[in-house]
């Protein structure tokens, strides 16, 4: 399938996530192609201030570009939005289900913070399928669902298990979603397809909004300039969002599911080599996470050595 028949002129683009970075990105891509694009967004301010952007980027006068603010991970409110979308273009083209967050904890977190971080990440992108897919599919138009997972959801480096957990979960629901869908392909002339972004390291603003929304629990001031990184701070090991989102589309051009991109620190043979080791640890009967055990912190590098470039 290729990637005109869901990003062309007068299709329609729905971005969660959309306020900034990625999903932005994404929105900013769309219009660009003369589509009409939804932006959704649970933060009003930056939300209108992209709204502005994408409006900039139009190709045409005639494009809706609507922002929505809705929370995804209230199922009841991304059936409003499919149903507004619908009432207002009649089809959606490309889902683009990327809100996420970046709390989360060890395996003690409580399950308030638990709950919320997989209601954004893992249960976000279900209730965006579940609103909009089966209203895709009675449109009978060509349909791409892309959700943003992470190299977090498939490694699961220590420090974050509770991310580590939503994006894990995102990917096998991604992958059995992709897998009814081919069926569907194969067996009754289906139009639709689902993708998993991956990223690396990307200059969004994921980690200040978690400090932005921490300061303000806190009673404390807040100074962005003292986050590490975000998108009007960008590290140079890190990718910019529409960095993402042109890798994205060289990769759905070629009918790849799996969009697994490298940044500038980090070259995909070495991902490759990372998922490869963590994958062995069970066939291995190693102990998990044993790329961060000491005792296989050398055997780790050889590994790595002996097999990028193979």
């Amino acid at each position: 399938m290729s990637t005109s028949q869901y990003f062309k002129p007068g299709a329609t683009a729905v971005c969660t996530g959309a306020s900034s970075g990625i999903g932005r990105a994404a929105a900013l891509m769309s219009a660009a192609k003369g589509m009409h694009v939804f932006l959704v967004d649970i933060d009003v301010e930056d939300l209108e201030s992209a709204k502005k952007l994408v409006v900039e980027r139009a190709a045409t006068e005639s494009q809706k570009i609507e922002a929505i603010v809705a929370d995804v991970s209230d199922e009841k409110a991304m059936v409003g939005v499919a149903e507004k979308v619908f009432a207002t273009t009649g089809e959606c083209n490309f889902l683009f289900n990327n809100a996420g967050i970046g709390q989360g904890g060890g395996a003690l977190t409580s399950m308030d913070v638990v709950q919320k971080v997989m209601g954004v990440n893992t249960f976000g992108p279900m209730h965006g399928c579940l609103a909009f897919v089966p209203k895709m599919r009675e449109s009978g138009k060509p349909g791409l669902i892309v959700n943003t997972g992470s190299k977090q959801g498939i490694t699961f480096p220590p420090g974050n298990l509770t991310y580590n957990m939503s994006k894990a979960a995102l990917k096998a629901y991604t992958e059995g979603l992709e897998h009814e869908l081919r069926k569907e392909r194969a067996e009754s002339g289906g139009q639709m397809r689902a993708a998993l972004l991956i990223p690396g390291w990307v200059n969004t603003s994921i980690v200040l909004k978690v400090e932005k929304e921490k300061a303000k629990a806190e009673g404390k001031s807040f100074d962005k300039d003292d986050v590490f990184f975000h998108e009007d701070k960008p590290a140079n090991g890190a990718w910019m969002p529409s960095q993402v989102v042109d890798f994205l589309l060289e990769e759905l051009e070629k009918g790849k599911f799996y969009v697994v991109c490298p940044d500038n620190d980090v070259d995909r043979e070495t991902d490759n080599v990372r998922m490869l080791w963590t994958a062995n640890d069970i066939v291995c009967d190693r102990p998990p996470l044993s790329r961060w055990h000491p005792d296989y912190a050398d055997k780790f590098t050889e590994f790595l050595n002996e097999n990028k470039g193979n």
